[in-house]
């Protein structure tokens, strides 16, 4: 196979298989480095105006709780933003800036610090009728990969659910079945189709509400 069929394979695949490909190498790049936490608490600083200083987000959830979130997954958050898998036109200026986080090395130490943050103050939840119900989807649907209380992963870089904000979940919810978050559209697509509006206010209102456990 010659250089220009090669090209020509290249050109046809669909631009989120060649970010994703880029994404992975990086975030192995960004695993293999020493996190310097000092550092990526200088770094949060800027990240402080939108997530808060102590990583808490915003209840309304228009910023997510970052605090105590894995670190691996982070790290592939920041570098999905980096590299155009994700979309949010703040967190895709910070993750390209120059002036903030222009180095892997400064992924790694800020990703570190904001993972080691503990978690304050109480996450934005829903009016509390549909919890039942989320309940038995969490557990049907959701607790085989995330944990029994949510807890995630960090070695398998599955997030931690519990107490994050319910109507930012209920947001990336939408946006993975609407396909604006292509990766989440292709790993939870099908079970997330499934559910009704009243589902996805119930489950994210469930998760809110369950108390995180530190399994760091």
């Amino acid at each position: 196979m010659n250089v220009r069929t090669i090209c020509a394979l290249l050109m046809c695949l669909p631009l989120w298989a060649l970010a994703d490909t880029a994404a992975n190498r990086e975030i192995k790049q960004v695993l293999a480095l020493e996190p310097d936490a000092a550092h990526g608490g200088q770094l949060f600083e800027q990240c402080a105006a939108c997530h808060g200083p102590g990583g808490g987000g915003s209840s309304d959830g228009a910023v997510p709780r970052i605090a105590g979130q894995h670190y691996r997954v982070l790290v592939r958050q920041v570098v999905n933003f980096r590299l155009g898998k994700r979309w949010d036109m703040r967190m895709e200026g910070v993750a390209t800036s120059h002036d903030i986080i222009p180095e892997l090395q400064d992924i790694a130490d800020v990703a570190t610090y904001a993972s080691q943050l503990e978690l304050d103050g109480a996450p934005g939840v829903g009016d509390g009728t549909r919890v039942t119900r989320g309940a038995e989807l969490y557990s049907k649907q959701c607790a085989s990969c995330h944990g029994r209380a949510a807890e995630g992963n960090d070695a398998k870089e599955i997030p931690r659910l519990a107490g994050q904000h319910a109507a930012y979940l209920e947001r990336q919810i939408h946006d993975a079945v609407d396909g604006r978050r292509p990766e989440l559209t292709r790993s939870h697509g099908k079970r997330l189709e499934a559910l009704d509006f009243e589902d996805v206010l119930g489950l994210a209102d469930y998760l809110a509400r369950i108390e995180r456990q530190d399994t760091r």
